[in-house]
């Protein structure tokens, strides 16, 4: 599984998620204009790398089940 390359992008795939989530989260609680300004845009921003990610390890799982 680990030699796999669409592993590691899987993995890359969540992470970013992770960041973005992160970003989101501190720009939240902080508040004030940048949050005024953005915080639509950031949380679009997740939803669609979170697809993206999902997509991917659906992707992975099946290419795994098919033994791929």
């Amino acid at each position: 599984m680990a030699s796999d390359p669409l592993f590691y992008l899987v993995i890359a795939a969540v992470l970013i998620v992770l960041v973005i989530l992160m970003f989101g989260i501190g720009t939240f609680s902080r508040g004030g204009e940048f949050n005024r300004k953005y915080a639509n845009k950031i949380m679009r921003a997740r939803i669609v790398a979170q697809a993206i990610a999902v997509l991917l390890i659906m992707l992975f799982v099946y290419l795994r089940s098919r033994g791929g």
